[in-house]
């Protein structure tokens, strides 16, 4: 029996080729300049989007200057469904981001499929007025198709300066059986969308004559002094390394 989710996900992945090519290409290009002049990408997301944040965090081949921003009242562990309430507040980003430190030339990836909870909006205008360039991973077709929760009545599409559509229904859900929806899509694509931008950006350093600070698998003869090395660099600005 053939698989109908990883079909799904095929279908998905190719639109994502077919369209966000110069979305993705425009963030990996933006991300090179600013890592040359050793600024630090952030990324933020609630529930299930946070853990996109830490699929590129302290990752082996992957870049040291990531600094996920850890809000865990809106981290499923301190309470799924209390979680899904705070990020639909107003002003409550302000709790969290005030205190973080995002400097002018920073980059702030912000992930929010649906796009219209207040809590990720906020994230990124407050990420924007720290000078920052805010990058949105989320899908506009999924939020235009309710109102918004903001109270601006704007969605994480309309407040960025660069948005990556990661072309999720509705729902985020890919698959419709018996009146059942079900199989979400966006981990799997979004996690393969910021994966696709890091490797460009790295590509984009080397071919500038710039070594990428790239982290390597603990279990690599030499890994620890040169993971070392990074941490070092990057732990005054990077708490969580």
């Amino acid at each position: 029996m053939s698989s109908l989710y990883l079909q799904e996900l095929t279908k998905l992945l190719a639109k994502v080729e077919a369209h966000e090519q110069q979305a993705i290409e425009s963030a990996a290009e933006k991300i090179s300049q600013q890592l040359a002049s050793h600024h630090l990408i952030h990324l933020f997301g609630c529930g299930h989007s946070h853990i996109l944040t830490e699929e590129v965090f302290y990752r082996s081949g992957g870049l040291a200057p990531i600094h996920p921003i850890f809000a865990e009242e809106l981290m499923l562990h301190k309470g799924a469904s209390r979680s899904s309430q705070l990020e639909r507040k107003n002003d409550y980003a302000s709790t969290f981001m005030e205190k973080e430190d995002i400097v002018p030339g920073d980059i702030m990836i912000v992930i929010s499929t649906s796009g219209v909870n207040p809590v990720p909006i906020d994230v990124a205008l407050i990420a924007k007025e720290k000078g920052a360039f805010v990058i949105g991973l989320t899908s506009p077709s999924y939020a235009t198709s309710r109102g918004s929760r903001h109270k601006s009545g704007k969605y994480l599409h309309d407040v960025v300066d660069l948005v990556i559509n990661n072309h999720i229904p509705k729902g985020d859900v890919l698959l419709h059986q018996q009146d059942i929806s079900f199989a979400s899509g966006s981990t799997v694509i979004g996690g393969a969308i910021l994966n696709d931008i890091l490797s460009r950006t790295i590509q984009k350093l080397l071919s500038c004559g710039i070594t990428p600070p790239v982290f390597l698998s603990g279990n690599m003869e030499g890994s620890d002094e040169h993971n070392q090395r990074l941490i070092d660099a990057y732990k005054g600005r990077i708490t969580a390394l």
